[in-house]
């Protein structure tokens, strides 16, 4: 799908004090760069910023990343916090293969992954983030115990991603084909921007938990 160039975008987000320009000089000290402590959790491809921003409100003592390559998707993500200025929530720039370089062994908590691109032709299958490449970036940079979340409509795209963390260094916690009917994992659950459309349609929306073993 091609994205619509947002006018104005570049600039607002070079201007704005919720984007990081400099994320490899904070390696090992992003929790610095939030008014409180506490743990970090980073959504990787935050689109317009739904879900992350509903995840900060809720959760005051949790400091939120969202990483977002395309500058026309982020601006939305921008615009939003600049009206709710939550003290919890910065934004990168940035294309998620280089996230070693921004963040140090065990400084993640949590990441999610919500409705990823799921790159179909197989000569493509190391750009998807729930592969084997991007699981062991994960398993670097969480603690024991820290976890990945995972969301897609995308059926192929989620039994790949099964396969590939039956093979990894985490341990399947919970699993659904259905999210929104699963009565205890449904409970809770913050939707993306494409998670209402697709589910809007009719789509099952698979969920997967993983958690990294000791």
């Amino acid at each position: 799908m091609r994205l619509r160039k947002v006018q104005g975008a570049e600039e607002k987000i070079e201007n704005s004090p919720f984007c990081i320009k400099d994320p490899a000089d904070r390696k090992g000290r992003w929790r610095e760069a939030f008014p409180k402590p506490g743990p970090i959790h980073i959504e990787i491809g935050m689109g317009k910023g739904r879900f992350l921003m509903e995840k900060a409100h809720t959760f005051p003592d949790i400091n939120f990343i969202g990483l977002e390559l395309h500058e026309s998707v982020l601006v939305r993500g921008v615009e939003k916090q600049e009206g709710a200025q939550l003290p919890n929530i910065l934004f990168l720039r940035e294309n998620a293969e280089y996230i070693e370089d921004f963040f140090a062994p065990s400084e993640l908590s949590r990441i999610y992954l919500n409705f990823s691109d799921p790159w179909p032709k197989d000569r493509h299958k190391k750009r998807r983030l729930t592969g084997s490449v991007f699981l062991a970036r994960y398993d670097r940079l969480l603690p024991a115990g820290g976890s990945v979340e995972f969301k897609t409509d995308n059926r192929d795209l989620f039994d790949f991603s099964v396969e590939e963390a039956e093979n990894s260094p985490f341990r399947i916690d919970a699993l659904s084909y259905d999210l929104h009917k699963d009565p205890v994992l449904s409970v809770g659950n913050v939707l993306t921007e494409y998670e209402e459309r697709f589910s809007s349609k009719g789509n099952p929306i698979c969920y997967m938990r993983l958690v990294k073993g000791e």
